[in-house]
């Protein structure tokens, strides 16, 4: 199984100096490619000067996370790819639980290890966690993260199937992300892993969580989490994600539901004195009626009814107090 571990880079040279090291020490049978997305700090040089075993594709623009991706491994050969972040720490041996759950499972297509809080290990980190979930109406939520609820590891999930895996590190058979199309270039960055995700369970395509393989993620290292921008990307791609793969009579119902809901959200931001976050939820729902014939048309031949594992993680979350996560 030969594996690619491929790091989408944006003048990432301190995450470099210190990720890159353990990643190639840790990584000996893998592949490693540096893509670089046009930086200016000299995150190239770096590399090249200190780890020539590692293989670099320069972008001549910064493309974003999709399409920095798509045009990347279009270039590589690989049984399977691993998106990873800069700012992951990988453990030793971790791809070995990941290889041998490949070579035993041939039906398997999309792998995401056990991702812990770089700055507090003992604790699950927002990107991904124990393996991701969505909710009826689009919300995404992880075993052992639920909103802002970090829960504290104990080896309280075992390795199961799940809906979506994170892109902080992310596995998939190049077959597969060449028979979905790669990541939705659209989005250009946020929630496109999630929407890749549902595209391959309405395909047959599946996605596990591997629980004996540990990485640590730093998480907003680069595109803090209150960012306004981020706020907008991830109110309009999550509205994306719905158009584009929610069963065709549940298309009109839950998306208005969502929007509403959307609109509560902006309430409270704007209770929080964060009145640039409900500007981008307006500037998100715009964007969504701008690109709507877009992505309807991006629709496949079949949206699986079975796409949700909680009725809405909103209600359980804010007014059933259910900070942890259920089956």
């Amino acid at each position: 199984m030969n594996i690619a571990l491929v790091i989408l880079n944006w003048n990432g040279k301190k995450l470099l100096e210190t990720f890159l090291p353990t990643m190639v020490a840790n990584s000996p049978d893998a592949e490693i490619v540096l893509v670089d997305n046009a930086s200016e700090d000299n995150s190239i040089t770096y590399v090249e000067e200190n780890f020539p075993e590692v293989t670099i594709l320069k972008h001549a623009e910064n493309f974003g996370f999709a399409k920095g991706y798509n045009v990347a491994l279009s270039k590589i050969k690989a049984d399977v790819f691993c998106l990873i972040n800069s700012d992951i720490e990988v453990t030793p041996n971790w791809l070995q639980p990941i290889s041998k759950f490949y070579n035993e499972n041939k039906n398997s297509g999309i792998v995401q290890p056990k991702i812990l809080d770089y700055k507090n290990k003992d604790f699950f980190e927002y990107a991904g966690a124990a393996g991701g979930y969505i909710d009826k109406y689009g919300y995404a939520y992880c075993r052992g993260r639920i909103f802002e609820t970090l829960e504290k590891d104990q080896n309280q999930y075992e390795s199961t199937s799940i809906s979506w895996a994170s892109g902080a590190c992310f596995f998939i058979k190049s077959t597969d992300y060449e028979l979905l199309g790669g990541l939705d270039e659209d989005f250009f960055a946020h929630y496109e892993e999630i929407d890749l995700c549902w595209r391959a369970i309405n395909n047959g395509v599946h996605i596990h969580y591997i629980a004996e393989s540990t990485v640590y993620h730093v998480g907003g290292a680069t595109l803090n989490k209150v960012n306004p921008f981020k706020t907008f990307l991830n109110f309009r791609n999550s509205l994306f994600t719905l158009l584009k793969n929610l069963p065709r009579r549940k298309i009109i119902p839950i998306i208005f539901t969502r929007m509403v809901l959307d609109g509560l959200a902006g309430v409270l931001f704007l209770l929080q004195g964060k009145p640039k976050h409900v500007l981008s939820i307006l500037k998100a729902h715009v964007s969504f009626y701008l690109h709507f014939s877009l992505m309807r048309f991006k629709r496949g031949n079949y949206q699986t009814r079975n796409y949700y594992q909680t009725k809405s993680i909103v209600w359980n979350y804010y007014i059933k107090k259910q900070r942890i996560f259920k089956a």
